[in-house]
């Protein structure tokens, strides 16, 4: 099974959204055909992105949808996270990178410039990093 990681961005796509290029995404994660992994840090970061007013989500919605996400996620701790060479500005994209790294070989699909910058380098240390919906072979 491949180990993918889902930025905000893409969590957004899959759970807020229903972006219709996400849709075989969120099948497949319904029928556990991806590990994907997260963690607490990734988990506030997606908290804190969906109670923000742009997106008009109640708070018992916003519950919802990041109980569905905790429900289909593998969550690994924090502190077991190891820092990826890989440096970016915005801490909250940086938990990313290294969840990534931590959890290499794995995919992670992300639509931040920030993250896709590292997409060449990141290769060479097993993890494929894509806005590409389609990268995960289900």
């Amino acid at each position: 099974m491949q180990i993918a990681v889902f930025d905000t961005n893409v969590l957004l796509d899959l759970f807020v959204f229903n972006d219709f290029r996400a849709i075989h995404l969120k099948q497949a994660l319904l029928d556990k055909k991806i590990d994907a992994i997260a963690t607490p840090r990734t988990l506030e970061e997606f908290a804190d992105v969906l109670s923000r007013p742009l997106f008009s989500l109640t708070t018992v919605d916003q519950k919802k949808i990041l109980q569905q996400w905790i429900s289909l996620a593998r969550i690994l701790d924090d502190k077991n996270i190891v820092q990826s060479p890989w440096k970016c500005q915005d801490p909250d994209d940086q938990v990313f990178l290294d969840l990534a790294y931590t959890a290499r070989p794995c995919t992670l699909i992300s639509k931040d410039n920030e993250v896709l910058k590292f997409a060449n380098t990141a290769l060479t240390d097993g993890v494929l990093i894509t806005a590409n919906y389609q990268a995960l072979e289900l």
